[in-house]
C-alpha cells in the first residue's frame, strides 16, 4: 500500500504534467483568496457597534442644466412632468 508521502509526491508530478499551464492562474486565485479571507477575519475583529454608525454624507459636485423658457421644446420634445 502506499502511504501518505508516497501520495502526496504522485500528486505533485501529475499536477506539474498536467496543470503546468494553469499553476500561474491557480496561484493567482489562491492568492486573491487569501486576500479576502484576511480582509474579512480582520472585519470580523473590528467593533460590531461601529456598523450603523455612517461619516458625514458624501457631496457629488455634478453640472448644472439650465431650464428652458415654456415655449422652448429644449433637446427632447415632450410632455414635461
Amino acid at each position: 500500500m502506499f502511504g501518505i508521502s508516497e501520495i502526496a509526491i504522485i500528486l505533485i508530478v501529475v499536477i506539474v504534467l498536467l496543470g503546468a499551464k494553469r499553476l500561474p492562474e491557480l496561484a493567482r486565485s489562491a492568492g486573491k483568496s487569501a486576500r479576502i479571507l484576511k480582509a474579512e477575519a480582520k472585519a470580523m475583529k473590528e467593533p460590531e457597534d461601529t456598523e450603523g454608525e455612517t461619516g458625514a454624507p458624501r457631496v457629488i459636485r455634478g453640472e448644472t442644466v439650465p431650464r428652458h423658457e415654456a415655449g422652448d421644446p429644449g433637446p427632447t420634445a415632450g410632455p414635461r412632468p
